[in-house]
């Protein structure tokens, strides 16, 4: 299993740069793809941001590429969670942070949007420290 780093999965999926698409590619035809969360983060903040991709361009996306049979996630399970609330509003970067705190005893934050985001989806377990 090879890990890779946020520009080689950012390569194979716009494919702006033919040579750099094509061997990395060939990675994925050829090896186990291990990704890390936070090349998962970075990922989707580069597509947002470099490429103008929508929130549902961007879960489209990584549905495909964590449906690949050699690809790898830390939980997938998590990862997917992690997709489900992005498609319902939460910030990747969010949703991450709180997936990774299910078993704790709860999640705290100052962001009155996340905290308010978070109760309208059903996470009571999410705090705000402002009150």
């Amino acid at each position: 299993m090879i890990g890779i780093d946020t520009n080689v999965l950012v390569r194979l999926v716009v494919r702006d740069d033919e040579p750099q698409f094509q061997a990395a590619y060939a990675l994925f035809q050829n090896e186990s793809i291990w990704i890390a969360d936070s090349v998962v983060l970075e990922t989707e903040w580069v597509l947002r941001y470099a490429y103008a991709y929508s929130r549902q361009e961007i879960v489209q996306t990584f549905r495909r590429l964590f449906g690949l049979k050699q690809v790898h996630l830390t939980d997938s399970a998590r990862m997917h969670q992690v997709l489900a609330w992005h498609e319902q509003g939460l910030d990747v970067a969010d949703a991450l942070h709180m997936a990774a705190s299910r078993s704790a005893k709860g999640f705290a934050s100052f962001d009155q949007k996340l905290v308010k985001r978070a109760h309208a989806l059903g996470m009571p377990f999410v705090q705000d420290l402002n009150s």
